[in-house]
């Protein structure tokens, strides 16, 4: 019956949830992939955590970009090649941070791209992140998780979750 409610729910409600943009991590694929308006707009295979409690698993929000980040930690400007964010930050508001602490970002070591090497964040490929950038704004959910399930599970999952709160 819930199901039921839910399927008339999606049918008369405005279709508010499916335009929004949403970002998901898999530390189980090593991907990540952005979902606009319902359709995968975007995947590229990712670095993690060195282990599984470095990178946070739940939901949290964009709340910080920046283009050629300056890393802070050993003084290293934007730019610069040794710089080990890369060219983009995506940060995000993990573990009651800022969205200075954990984030979605580049790097200058490509070949950690699909393993379990970060300090906590997620990497991408440079010209990876730099899509990216263009396409999330401040306020986007980010799910984080370590599933079997597809992406498209993943966002299904998400969609529903979203109603069930609309509908309480």
């Amino acid at each position: 019956m819930n199901g039921l409610l839910l399927f008339i729910g999606l049918m008369i409600l405005p279709a508010g949830f499916q335009d929004e943009s949403v970002l998901f991590v898999n530390k189980s694929t090593h991907e990540i992939a952005l979902f606009e308006s319902g359709e995968e707009q975007f995947t590229a295979p990712a670095a993690i955590g060195k282990t599984d409690d470095l990178t946070p698993e739940g939901i949290f929000s964009i709340v910080v970009k920046a283009k050629d980040p300056y890393y802070r930690k050993t003084d290293i400007p934007g730019g610069d090649p040794d710089n080990p964010l890369g060219s983009r930050w995506i940060g995000f508001d993990a573990r009651g941070t800022d969205g200075r602490m954990y984030g979605v970002h580049g790097t200058n070591r490509p070949e950690s791209i699909g393993k379990s090497v970060s300090a906590g964040c997620i990497r991408l490929k440079n010209e990876d992140v730099e899509k990216l950038y263009e396409s999330v704004g401040k306020g986007t959910d980010i799910v984080i998780v370590k599933s079997e399930q597809s992406m498209e599970q993943l966002y299904d999952e998400w969609l529903k979750n979203k109603w069930k709160e609309a509908l309480a």
